[in-house]
């Protein structure tokens, strides 16, 4: 189970000063590797969505938005994820209805909502590999995560940035970042999940920059998800609302700006959920994300309602994507 942030990654006080040595080991042994792997290319062309910070960002509804888009340019995507949560050891390909205790949360709910054959791994190469081995007919690979996975070429590179998550802007562990925030300089396009600063554009130097917006208003039944509700019929409700995710308030928010009266009950991100998380002793409907809901729906009480969302991205981030997929391989 993954823990939450650490407050202290919020500001640059005495406790992430005194790890700032441990931040440039860090990123030396980074820099370091990425200088040594060398990237393995596949027969087809592939695209990787990913993030420079710990925590969500948004990446799994970017990923659906991305085989959405390629599927409609006549494109035939597969989905590579680490499977983070999961219990796989080496590669698995993971069925629409698969135990998230095994495959992971986000890769059985990606399954699940695209219908897109995808397989886990830790070694994305190996899990690319297993891919194309299991559907002849896919021709390009969309990476879930794959930012800092070098050995696996790449044809795009997507950063996914949510502000919140950049905290005080330094390397793990001082700070929330896997790599610095120049990182997203090198990238092809960035998503922003919400309003950026002036000085995170900046780091993009002239990478375009397309906004991204969650969308959802039709709940769904957790253990009857032909059975549906909308938001607006629960306005002025009191509810609980379940969030294990990168950033439970996002949800929360998303939830009180819509008129409920929201009784918040984060998680940390990835979390196992078990039955005695429900059990709150009254009888208000339970609202959750779709990523928590693909673990509850074995014991989630009747009246608990996923909220699924969907990735609203301009048109122009579209076409850079398959425009850069017509103009073949990079060196990345």
């Amino acid at each position: 189970m993954a823990a939450r942030a650490p407050d202290f990654w919020r500001g640059r006080g005495p406790v992430a000063c005194a790890l700032r040595p441990l931040s440039a080991l860090f990123g030396a042994l980074a820099r370091r590797r990425r200088a040594r792997v060398r990237a393995q290319r596949l027969p087809v062309p592939v695209v990787i969505v990913g993030n420079i910070a710990v925590g969500g960002s948004g990446k799994t509804p970017v990923v659906a938005w991305l085989v959405e888009v390629l599927r409609a340019a006549g494109w035939q995507p597969g989905i590579v994820s680490r499977g983070h949560g999961g219990s796989v050891q080496g590669v698995a390909a993971v069925p629409a209805d698969g135990d998230p205790a095994t495959f992971g949360d986000e890769p059985v709910l990606l399954a699940r909502v695209t219908g897109c054959p995808l397989v886990v791994g830790r070694d994305r190469v190996a899990a690319a590999a297993e891919l194309l081995r299991n559907t002849p007919a896919c021709d390009v690979i969309v990476a879930d995560d794959g930012l800092q996975h070098y050995r696996l070429g790449r044809d795009i590179e997507i950063a996914v940035v949510d502000e919140a998550t950049l905290g005080n802007r330094w390397l793990l562990p001082a700070g929330p970042l896997r790599e610095p925030l120049a990182r997203l300089a090198e990238v092809d396009l960035v998503i922003a999940h919400g309003e950026l600063s002036a000085s995170t554009r900046a780091a993009a130097h002239g990478v375009p920059v397309h906004a991204m917006r969650l969308e959802g208003t039709v709940l769904q039944a957790v253990n009857e998800p032909q059975r549906t509700r909308t938001l607006a019929e629960l306005s002025g409700q009191r509810v609980h609302a379940v969030a294990g995710i990168g950033r439970p308030q996002r949800f929360f928010d998303q939830l009180a700006e819509a008129g409920l009266e929201v009784i918040e009950h984060p998680f940390a991100d990835h979390h196992a959920f078990v039955a005695e998380d429900l059990a709150f002793g009254d009888a208000r409907p339970i609202l959750m994300t779709a990523k928590d809901a693909v673990k509850c729906r074995a014991f989630a009480p009747a009246d608990s309602w996923e909220l699924p969302v969907k990735a609203q991205i301009g048109v122009d981030a579209a076409t850079r994507i398959l425009e850069k997929l017509e103009d073949g391989p990079t060196t990345a």
